[in-house]
């Protein structure tokens, strides 16, 4: 092992995973989209993804889950969303650009990010999310 993070994260009040995850697509793939925000944005970030998180089910997004650090590397945003598949997930992030108001929390939000990446995941066996 060359090296090894850990980080403690805190969900956003807005965003109720215990409830969400009772709408994942069974079978399905997971993207888990990761933020690293600038200093100080957070408070901002969260009250743009407040609405932005009703846009995105609006759009018929199955949001999982949404956090933040507390210990670790600071300022880092992880988002969790499930799709039946990647073709779904195209046609879902597209149809969000359709919802009034979402362009906006994009362009508020884009310039709190210093870097962003997106991982393709899919549940193991013994997963409670399979």
């Amino acid at each position: 092992m060359h090296k090894r993070r850990n980080q403690v994260l805190v969900e956003f009040s807005f965003w109720n995973s215990e409830d969400m995850m009772k709408t994942c697509e069974p079978g399905g793939i997971f993207e888990l989209r990761s933020y690293q925000l600038k200093p100080g944005t957070l408070m901002d970030w969260g009250q743009e993804w407040s609405r932005g998180i009703v846009k995105r089910m609006d759009a018929q997004d199955k949001p999982v889950g949404g956090w933040y650090s507390q210990i670790g590397d600071l300022y880092m945003v992880h988002h969790l969303w499930s799709y039946q598949d990647l073709q779904k997930r195209k046609e879902v992030r597209e149809s969000a650009w359709a919802q009034p108001g979402w362009e906006e929390v994009v362009a508020r939000t884009v310039p709190l990010i210093r870097w962003m990446e997106s991982s393709i995941l899919r549940p193991t066996t013994y997963s409670p999310l399979k």
